[in-house]
């Protein structure tokens, strides 16, 4: 309780100048606090990957050899990407800047003795705030003074029901947090903590950690690392086996040159982007809206879902489902807090004529009510609380068996109420009977303050059956209130305590946020695909398991791993459970790393507050776009726009798209990098001196690594992709039996281009312009032979692409411009048809080997399941 002196204090407030001190004091310090990267530090960062290094040595020799049109293409790629990852690293430090639109835009405050209006950034420690219906808490705070005080915290504690708030005498002031909002009553707040100082600053403390690289681009990393320290390799060999036969020198350094342009897949960017970029075109269409393109692969590689339980999993709304009284039981169905509906007994449908119990179970639940519902602006639009969500979930019900709100309220007006406070844990109110008929008290509370005398007047057993119930019903995750009534003549008693006393109990209502109809389907279809969900949630216990087990996620109650274990150390390891409960910001934050070091790639939802740090930390972060806070959705990789989970399974789905497409471009790349390498290694012992000139291969290289290379990035999801897990996090871009396949086809395209060359060279043919013909034409033919779905046209870009570099192919051996570019001369007809019938191998042996060497399945990862298992 404040002493006189400090309720003197409350009463005046601050004074401007000492709050406009204090706002220049906590100014400066948020102002040191700003410190943002310089953009050439970003830049430099950028270009540190490995793969960007190599594809700038390449840019460097394309330039040097006069290939003014393959450096333009490099340059264009390496800018766009450089420029991409700076965007993308500016739009992720905008989750901590986001916490400030989750203040209130103004608030009011007692200053110089008198009310005034300030912007919400202007509130400062010691200022007394007031606070309404509807309004934004500015700033954490002391509550001074309270009436009917109801604050909804789901945005910071993740829990469902709104939370009173008190201040008085015989009770320990209560505290708000900056963030919340107040759903009902008003109070004075005394503000103890602003900006980061607040609940919201320390959350944005927590999400300082800037995301680490996805998988993919770990994996491109290594890849890059491997493919630069070969590519010099081989080009020196080349070089050193051209001067020992005598070439000239600045024929084989342009020659070494030219080949390592052709080794390195300088389309592999332009590939991945397009893939990403396609991912993100389908996901939208899918209602998942991309922030960051690296995160529609990163959802491929997902082995864990870690989910909030408000809004996702469940509805994000208050429901009455579970009606119990001691003559009976009944469900309750419904969508949200619309009022259509029904109430089922025994499998049917039933009325107020045919439940006369259950009538007056929910006539009293809406007479002993403060709430209201609000219909939908629109046709397509939601029915809203107005007031309490759980005493509006007792509304939709009784509307839902057929009874009028305003009709009882006209019948039995409120004459009296003795509102509900922590201490008690109930409500009543008293109404006016009909027609002189005295008074009615309706109580409702909490079954352990309910369920006994002198609050009841029934037999022990009817209560001990209720208990039971009760009880029964809170281990399902139900918030059960018992209601009773009683009706008395027109005198009032001396004490308002009587009202509550002596009442006969009408039954139970089983409350809760019901689970979305899609969650079970939805965690089915994540372990048929290698994914394991569990359940992060700020809410009780018994609560979070319930909705778990509803949702598919099965614990036993001693396998809940709470906040409180966590804070002890008693827990044990973090991976070792599937739903927790009763955690707070920091320890999600916690969870979400534990299994990241246990070598999981983490997806990790939400929508609040509580949850930005876990979204920023985890590899893909996913928000709510409709109920989700402007910090979640800022914080997160992916927004559902639908809020719909199962949302996340389709983008799983176009997840393992793009890897698989990066794959099968690299294998076509790859295998014709290792090609004209092995043609070059190998034509000088073969009696070839220099098997293609350097703008050969330079053409070669631009036509299939260009628009055809582009285009498998496009190809289609294979069928049966969500049917096995995702590919372990450390496995290499090129695992999974990917070497051995592009060495093999590599070794059979430069088999086929050698083998055509030594015939036309001992049959007095051009054995140049053949090899240099076929060495391109059949490096096409394995890109349509790499297609996901042949036969189809899933893919017509692909089929564009081909023909379109084919032609040109063709066109460098016709042409007289290109030819004097190329260094070629007219081969017969007969020549290009032999040409044409061995480039098509390149289709066939592609087909062939995909079918005869599949790529091999990956393993599922240990993750801890059901308690059956």
């Amino acid at each position: 309780m404040p002493t006189p002196r400090r309720a003197g204090r409350f009463a005046a407030g601050l004074s401007r100048e000492e709050a406009a001190r204090r706002l220049e004091e906590h100014g400066a310090n948020v102002v040191a606090r700003e410190r943002r990267t310089p953009v050439w530090r970003r830049v430099l960062q950028q270009l540190r990957d490995p793969l960007i290094v190599v594809l700038l040595v390449a840019a460097v020799l394309t330039l040097t050899t006069g290939d003014f049109p393959d450096a333009s293409v490099i340059l264009l790629v390496i800018t766009v990407n450089t420029v991409a990852g700076v965007v993308q690293e500016v739009r992720a430090e905008r989750a901590v800047a986001a916490l400030t639109a989750l203040s209130a835009p103004t608030a009011r405050v007692i200053r110089d003795g008198g009310e005034c209006s300030v912007p919400a950034a202007d509130v400062v420690p010691g200022d007394l705030v007031l606070l309404g219906e509807g309004d934004i808490v500015p700033a954490d705070g002391e509550v001074i003074d309270a009436a009917l005080l109801l604050v909804d915290e789901s945005a910071l504690t993740g829990e469902s029901v709104p939370v009173e708030k008190t201040a008085g005498a015989n009770r320990t002031p209560s505290t708000v947090s900056a963030g919340t909002v107040v759903v009902r009553g008003r109070g004075r707040v005394q503000v103890t903590g602003t900006g980061p100082d607040s609940a919201l600053g320390r959350i944005a403390a927590l999400m300082g950690t800037a995301p680490g690289l996805t998988p993919l681009q770990r994996r491109l990393a290594r890849f890059g690392r491997v493919l630069a320290a070969v590519t010099v390799a081989l080009c020196a060999v080349v070089l050193a086996l051209g001067l020992v036969r005598g070439q000239p020198v600045e024929l084989m350094v342009v020659a070494a040159i030219s080949l390592a342009v052709a080794a390195v897949p300088e389309s592999l960017p332009a590939v991945v982007t397009l893939s990403l970029a396609l991912g993100a075109r389908r996901m939208a269409e899918r209602h998942a809206i991309v922030r960051r393109l690296p995160a529609v692969e990163t959802l491929g590689s997902v082995t864990v879902l870690a989910t909030d339980k408000t809004g996702t999993l469940t509805e994000g709304r208050m429901a009455a489902e579970r009606l119990w009284t001691p003559w009976g039981e009944a469900t309750v169905s419904g969508i949200g807090y619309d009022p259509e509906g029904r109430v089922v007994r025994d499998g049917h449908p039933v009325t107020v004529s045919d439940a006369p119990d259950l009538a007056a179970l929910l006539r009293a639940s809406m007479l002993c009510n403060d709430a209201a519902l609000e219909p939908p602006p629109d046709a397509d639009g939601r029915w809203r609380a107005m007031g309490d969500p759980t005493e509006a979930a007792l509304l939709a019900a009784g509307a839902r068996l057929g009874l009028d709100r305003l009709a009882l309220e006209r019948e039995l007006p409120r004459v009296d109420e003795i509102p509900f406070d922590s201490a008690r844990k109930r409500m009543t109110t008293v109404h006016r009977a009909p027609h002189g008929g005295g008074l009615r008290v309706v109580c409702k509370g909490a079954p352990e303050v309910m369920l006994r005398p002198p609050v009841l007047i029934d037999p022990p057993d009817t209560r001990t059956r209720a208990a039971v119930r009760a009880e029964t019903l809170a281990r399902d995750g139900y918030r059960v209130l018992a209601i009773a009534s009683a009706d008395h003549d027109e005198r009032r008693p001396e004490s308002s305590d009587a009202w509550e006393s002596e009442l006969s109990l009408l039954g139970l209502v089983g409350i809760l946020d019901p689970p979305r109809d899609t969650s079970r389907t939805t965690v089915t279809a994540c372990e048929h695909a290698g994914i394991a969900p569990v359940l992060i949630t700020g809410d009780h216990p018994l609560t979070a398991r319930a909705v778990a087990a509803r949702a598919g996620i099965e614990a036993r109650e001693d396998e809940v791993t709470t906040g409180m274990r966590i804070r002890q150390g008693t827990a044990g390891p973090l991976t070792a459970s599937r739903v927790y409960a009763r955690t707070t910001p920091d320890q999600k934050l916690d969870i979400v790393q534990a299994w990241r070091a246990a070598g999981h790639v983490v997806a990790m939802t939400g929508d609040g507050v509580n949850d930005g740090p876990a979204l920023r930390r985890a590899d893909i972060g996913v928000a709510m776009g409709q109920r989700g806070t402007e910090v979640a959705r800022q914080a997160a990789d992916l927004v559902l726009a639908d809020d719909n989970l199962a949302t996340v399974v389709a983008a799983v789905e176009e997840g393992r798209r793009v890897y698989a497409n990066v794959r099968r471009f690299l294998l076509y790349a790859l295998a014709g990098g290792t090609a004209e390498i092995l043609v070059m290694l190998l034509g000088p012992f073969l009696g070839m001196p220099l098997p293609l000139l350097p703008a050969q291969i330079l053409w070669i290289n631009l036509l299939t690594h260009g628009l055809p290379g582009v285009a498998l990035g496009a190809e289609p999801v294979e069928p049966g992709v969500m049917r096995h897990p995702p590919r372990p996090p450390e496995e290499s871009v090129l695992g999974a039996g990917l070497w051995p396949r592009l060495l093999a086809m590599g070794v059979f395209v430069a088999g086929i281009t050698l083998a055509a060359g030594v015939w036309a060279r001992d049959t007095g043919h051009p054995w140049q312009p053949m090899m240099f013909l076929i060495l391109g034409a059949t490096q096409l033919g394995v890109a349509l032979g790499s297609r996901a779905r042949p036969g189809s046209l899933a893919n017509p870009f692909l089929l564009l692409a081909v023909g379109t570099a084919l032609a040109l192919q063709v066109a460098g051996v016709y042409l007289p411009p290109l030819r004097a570019l190329l260094g070629t001369e007219p081969l017969p007809l007969v020549d290009l048809a032999i040409a044409g019938a061995l480039s098509g191998l390149g289709h066939v042996v592609m087909r062939v080997q995909r079918r005869l060497f599949p790529e091999r399945p990956p393993r599922a990862r240990s993750v801890p399941g059901p308690a059956h298992d």
